[in-house]
């Protein structure tokens, strides 16, 4: 896979993209990733890249002189074509099934904003897909294009030691969309905290059964909001 990163600030990305998981998985060619600054395609010798809202109103504006100009050079690096991503406020809620949709493509091309947004003709112009992270407002797109690549990159073959590793995550459909069970590791006893009896049996069935009720419960008490009618318990 390859991910361009269309940002003002690429600088914010080093050290994200510099250790853990990404980083081993552009050290294994599994992900290459691209950062463009859009200020380098600004029109004028200040390096604008915004501008007062028409209208009025405060803050500013994303101009669409130095995206488009950005976003068309940053195409031609790659034959694929690539799907388009505007990191905004505005867009669909990004979640687990959003993530494992993108893991499947070969390009992702992401445009991250700053100040008081994009003007409205780069959303129409480039024909892009809107993403948002979460209902709230961040300074700018980039850690947003921060928490996507992560959660796509951890779901490429190949970039987990495991590759079920994955499979049972929270919000995942082999949990269900809900929760993932709890874990327990070394030692068996821990100031007076037990590990449950069960994951010491040695009994697969039974494992994957307390596995799955715990599961819906802590959904059940955590995040109701995920279950369907027929899985609440």
């Amino acid at each position: 896979m390859r991910v361009d990163i269309l940002t003002l600030f690429p600088e914010m990305f080093e050290s994200p993209l510099g250790c853990s998981t990404i980083k081993r998985a552009q050290e294994a060619h599994i992900v290459e990733i691209v950062l463009t600054n859009i200020r380098d395609f600004a029109q004028d010798k200040y390096r604008k890249v915004d501008d007062k809202p028409y209208g009025g109103g405060p803050g500013m504006v994303m101009m669409p002189g130095p995206v488009f100009d950005c976003f068309e050079h940053v195409q031609k690096l790659s034959p694929e074509k690539g799907r388009i991503i505007l990191l905004t406020p505005q867009g669909q809620k990004f979640d687990q099934r959003k993530a494992a949709e993108l893991s499947k493509e070969n390009r992702l091309i992401l445009i991250s904003g700053k100040y008081e947004g994009f003007d409205e003709r780069i959303r129409i112009g480039l024909q892009a897909e809107q993403i948002s992270i979460g209902d709230y407002v961040l300074s700018g797109g980039e850690l947003a294009a921060m928490v996507i690549i992560d959660a796509v990159v951890r779901l490429l073959p190949g970039v987990l030691g495991d590759e079920n590793s994955a499979k049972d995550d929270s919000f995942s459909e082999s949990a269900g969309g809900g929760l993932e069970y709890p874990q327990y590791t070394r030692p068996e006893v821990f100031r007076g905290l037990k590990v449950p009896e069960v994951l010491l049996s040695g009994d697969h069935k039974k494992i994957a059964d307390w596995r799955r009720q715990q599961a819906l419960e802590r959904t059940q008490k955590w995040r109701p909001d995920l279950l369907k009618d027929d899985n609440k318990v």
